[in-house]
């Protein structure tokens, strides 16, 4: 056998709620980003609630994805596959070694960014929109940690419809 069974539904389940906020945040990405965003656009956001909101849900959206991707499901399918990590660094040091990220270190990365999105863009214009086209990048890299996984799950032959 090549993964252990009583962890199956756990695992699924996660994945299940990674591919949900996954679509979430591509949803909150792609029609934030289809607009120009520049300098000018992040100075609105003080006078331009819609805008602001539209910030706040890519941001929450990121963070939830992120958070439930290193909390839960790449842990899940760590024990699924036989292995303990003990902490966030044990549980990325897997996910690269698996292939299902490809940086630890960029994922720590995005967290960093997450931060300065909460903080910043009511007060470093400049530093908030670097952080903000850093995040559109992240987020495609918690796209493919999620299709890596869903990948991992199809090759075990495991059903996740």
């Amino acid at each position: 056998m090549r993964y252990l069974p009583e962890h199956v539904e756990s695992a699924l389940l996660a994945l299940d709620l990674a591919r949900k906020e996954a679509a979430h945040l591509h949803y909150t990405q792609r029609t934030l980003f289809a607009q120009p965003i520049d300098t000018a656009w992040v100075e609105q956001l003080s006078t331009r609630d819609d805008l602001a909101e539209k910030i706040d849900a890519f941001v929450s959206r990121f963070g939830r994805l992120q958070d439930h991707l290193g909390e839960k499901l790449i842990p899940r399918f760590a024990a699924l596959l036989g292995e303990a990590p003990k902490s966030i660094l044990d549980v990325l040091g897997y996910a690269e070694k698996m292939q299902w990220i490809e940086s630890a270190e960029a994922f720590i990365g995005s967290r960093k960014l997450r931060n300065l999105l909460v903080h910043e863009y009511m007060s470093d214009t400049q530093l908030f929109l670097q952080a903000l086209l850093s995040a559109r990048d992240a987020a495609e890299m918690l796209f493919c940690t999620v299709a890596a996984i869903e990948a991992e799950a199809s090759a075990l032959g495991l059903h996740t419809d």
